[in-house]
């Protein structure tokens, strides 16, 4: 499929630059494929579509401070995006693959300065601006994120971060043992925990998977055809606990309402024996696009997402192309707030 029939036009001035101040006070487009309507509710409301014995699967990764700028021993600045850490080697050293950039004219062995008593070291250039990096310690690497780290926000944001996104650049139910996104998983900044209360009050199962979130989650397709893109992997892990939940759920005929594309991917990735999902951890690369048969996702809820993304062709490929981009132009036609701090969007 040509990647321009996943495009569609957004004027700029809706595109979210700020959380607002709840929440829940995100509006809430509902489109239902089986009636083929559209409503327009709040968030808040998605209360009315769970039934008892349904299950809500969360992503509880958790974002941490990965944008850092440090200066050559020359004086130029670079910026240090970390990307995931590298097992640490039996030396007790800290490694990690990050962005470098400009990566140009740098060399391995070279040290990176945060102020006089911080730095890394370049270790091995990889590909496309990445290097190992290394911090020397786990707890100078914890220093330096602590001191010069900042929430990584969208590249459509165009704003400096500040005090206000290391809260709400996170979802209430970040784990700090699943830290590990260099992305938050949108889909879940709507949830307070009165309202997870307040589900878990109408009887419905709250599943946690992990998907940390990476920086791919932002790459347009460059390719002509949707099928020559590739994703990158991302770290996920569906716990033993949390696949007996979704079999209960799913034997007692209750629906799974994934929140986020990370969930998507998550749970359609992990294995199936006997029709029954199993635990798993490693890296996931499924790339979802027109023509994949879900197996376990009944519902989706999601932001809306940028134009010739895998983000919206997997979207697209859970509730069809047309009707998702006749719901993003109703969005567009409403005032809806777009993207990471946008208003969400309720697929049944």
């Amino acid at each position: 499929m040509d990647v321009a029939l996943f495009d569609y036009h957004l004027p700029p001035n809706l595109i979210a630059q700020t959380p607002l101040k709840r929440r829940t006070d995100s509006r809430l487009l509902v489109m239902d494929r089986g009636k083929e309507t559209i409503s327009h509710r709040r968030f808040p409301d998605l209360l009315a579509y769970l039934k008892r014995g349904d299950g809500l699967v969360i992503n509880n990764t958790r974002v941490f401070k990965a944008r850092m700028w440090a200066t050559r021993k020359s004086g130029g600045k670079i910026e240090v995006f970390l990307l995931r850490r590298v097992e640490e080697a039996a030396t007790g050293t800290d490694r990690w693959v990050a962005l470098v950039s400009p990566s140009r004219r740098l060399h391995a062995g070279e040290s990176l300065l945060f102020d006089t008593g911080h730095a890394l070291a370049l270790v091995q250039y990889l590909e496309n601006g990445r290097w190992i990096v290394d911090f020397g310690s786990r707890r100078l690497c914890t220093e330096i994120l602590a001191r010069f780290g900042h929430v990584p926000l969208p590249p459509y944001i165009h704003r400096e971060d500040g005090s206000l996104d290391a809260r709400r650049y996170q979802t209430v139910f970040a784990d700090t043992r699943h830290e590990g996104a260099v992305a938050a998983p949108t889909a879940g900044l709507h949830f307070t925990r009165k309202l997870l209360d307040q589900i878990r009050a109408k009887g419905v199962q709250i599943i946690e998977v992990t998907l940390n979130v990476g920086p791919g989650t932002f790459k347009p397709i460059k390719t002509e055809r949707i099928e020559d893109h590739a994703v990158d992997p991302e770290f996920a892990e569906l716990s033993i606990k949390s696949a007996r939940q979704i079999n209960r759920v799913r034997e007692r005929g209750g629906a799974l309402f994934a929140v986020g594309t990370t969930s998507v991917r998550t749970l359609e990735a992990a294995p199936l024996k006997d029709g029954r999902i199993e635990a798993f951890a490693g890296f996931v690369d499924l790339y979802i696009k027109p023509g994949f048969e879900f197996r376990v996702v009944d519902h989706l809820l999601t932001n809306f997402h940028l134009p010739r993304s895998s983000l919206l062709v997997l979207v697209s490929a859970f509730a069809g192309r047309e009707p998702v981009l006749g719901a993003y132009r109703t969005a567009v036609e409403e005032g809806y707030r777009f993207y990471s701090y946008g208003d969400a969007m309720l697929i049944l």
